[in-house]
């Protein structure tokens, strides 16, 4: 009888902590995020003037983050990608040392992750229109139609380019998206797609610098011949 109860006891342990483990998964998939993006369960909770202090679990690794204030709570789930490591990292509101601790840019809970990949699966890449526009080329630049007559020679290059903007999507997947025309073209290609940190409004000229990506592709649809990547505002007219 005995041996029957220690049986049946071990097989309820394995059952329970196969469950538990099921259960911090993660509620996005992996495969439905952007490249990069790390994911981590919010273990404990501080809040001080204007940082919140998360101690969370990655995978089998502990450790604490810190993130501008936002409100997570005890097994919440934050993304994130862009993190900086500091060590022996004093915080005066805590009053605490930490050995290692992330400070974090941009994290997310989950409610803020599925709403950004729904605006990313829902919309689909534009139609585009040609728009009549004539915009000077920028010094030591390039125009757009130069850029799709010989996609392998400007691929991963840094370069400048002066257009108009034609169409604006802000805050997807954590960048604002950009199409421009300068009234240049290569065969059919004669837009331009931009994502950038910064903002700029529609109808606005604008000289950027960003690196050149060949043959991206983001999923949900997104798929570009060309992209202008993290490019900078380097000047703008309305």
């Amino acid at each position: 009888m005995r041996v029957k109860l220690f049986v049946f006891a071990i097989l309820s342990l394995i059952i329970f902590s196969a469950c538990e483990k099921e259960a911090e998964k993660s509620p996005i998939a992996e495969k439905d995020l952007p490249p990069g993006t790390r994911v981590a369960q919010v273990l404990e909770v501080k809040d001080v003037a204007a940082y919140t202090y998360l101690r969370v679990k990655e995978k089998e690794n502990e450790y604490w983050m810190a993130i501008t204030k936002a409100q997570f709570k005890v097994g919440e789930w934050v993304y994130f990608m862009n993190a900086m490591e500091m060590t022996n990292f004093k915080s005066e509101d805590l009053n605490k040392t930490f050995d290692k601790i992330l400070f974090v840019e941009n994290a997310k809970n989950q409610q803020e992750v599925a709403e950004a990949l729904q605006k990313v699966a829902e919309p689909q890449k534009p139609t585009i229109t040609k728009t009549d526009v004539k915009v000077e080329k920028a010094e030591g630049g390039v125009t757009i139609g130069e850029l799709y007559a010989d996609p392998a020679k400007f691929s991963g290059k840094s370069v400048k380019i002066s257009a108009k903007v034609t169409k604006v999507n802000l805050g997807i997947m954590d960048r604002n998206w950009f199409h421009i025309q300068d009234g240049t073209s290569s065969g059919e290609d004669f837009d331009l797609t931009v994502t950038s940190s910064e903002t700029v409004n529609e109808g606005d000229v604008v000289t950027f610098q960003g690196k050149v990506a060949v043959d991206k592709d983001f999923g949900y649809g997104y798929s570009y011949k060309m992209i202008l990547e993290e490019a900078k505002v380097l000047s703008k007219k309305m």
